[in-house]
């Protein structure tokens, strides 16, 4: 409900392209929370603990495209920044809606492709007839170790896709924000500098729960713990971001909180009205 209304605030809103990049996060979020929360409320609620082998492996593969496009996008919102703060007379230019689009496009195509090849040979290995997952979804770490076969090469094979879909993006965002300090000191008036860092301060807070997150999920993995340590840091990270990244945006961005209680005083006028 809080993506959503983040998607309608910011489609009544002018066109740029932070609020584009909104749209794909916000809608990125409602297909994450799709993908994994009702069958782990089926699961805690019915007691429903059966999964066909072609829908586990549907959900894996949605689970890791989606976390994939998530940290493309944040890259993506991030150059943005960068250009609005570092380059704000070419803005218009560089990040016309042509350009945005491209961007997206590209972040969503190449996290859709990025997960295939560890899906396909999960797919490959060998089960028993029924296979017991100690997880509340279909996590690739959680599926490989119910095999029958070697998990060395899967192991090792999504420990790339990790570091190909997590850290790098990362250290993207990272080289964006190195130059934004010194052009946001460079700003002459007060409000300008404080509009900059708010704008900035979103992104980050999003960056910041999105990979601690993933630093929590990792941990539960890496370190020797017991199982339900690990669950539980993988169902932090499949429900966590997806809840704090519109309240991040509603409560850091005033141009979106302005345009949420635009919506709302509109609608409780039209009630009155009735």
């Amino acid at each position: 409900m809080g993506n959503a209304l983040v998607l309608v605030a910011v489609v009544a809103e002018p066109p740029q392209a932070l609020y584009f990049f909104l749209i794909n996060l916000s809608t990125l979020d409602i297909l994450f929370t799709t993908t994994t929360v009702p069958k782990m409320l089926s699961l805690f609620l019915l007691g429903d603990r059966s999964l066909s082998f072609s829908s586990c492996l549907l959900q894996m593969y949605l689970f890791q495209s989606f976390t994939c496009s998530q940290a493309f996008i944040l890259v993506v919102m991030a150059y943005d920044r960068y250009v609005a703060i570092c380059h704000p007379l070419h803005y218009p230019v560089l990040m016309n809606p042509q350009t945005s689009a491209t961007l997206a496009a590209s972040a969503w195509l190449t996290a859709l492709l990025l997960p295939i090849p560890a899906v396909v040979r999960t797919s490959q290995m060998t089960y028993n007839r029924i296979a017991y997952i100690y997880h509340c979804f279909c996590d690739h770490l959680a599926v490989v170790q119910a095999s029958c076969s070697d998990t060395t090469l899967q192991t090792h094979m999504g420990f790339c896709i990790a570091m190909v879909a997590s850290f790098l993006p990362l250290l993207l965002v990272l080289l964006s924000y190195a130059h934004i300090p010194a052009s946001v000191l460079r700003i002459s008036s007060r409000e300008g500098r404080a509009k900059a860092l708010s704008t900035c301060s979103s992104h980050l807070l999003l960056v910041g729960t999105y990979y601690s997150s993933i630093a929590i999920a990792s941990v539960a993995y890496r370190v020797d713990l017991s199982l339900d340590f690990h669950v539980m840091g993988n169902v932090i990270y499949a429900i966590l971001t997806p809840i704090l990244n519109p309240l991040i945006y509603t409560l850091r961005n005033r141009d979106v909180k302005a345009a949420i209680t635009k919506i709302t005083s509109q609608d409780l006028s039209c009630d009155r009205s009735i």
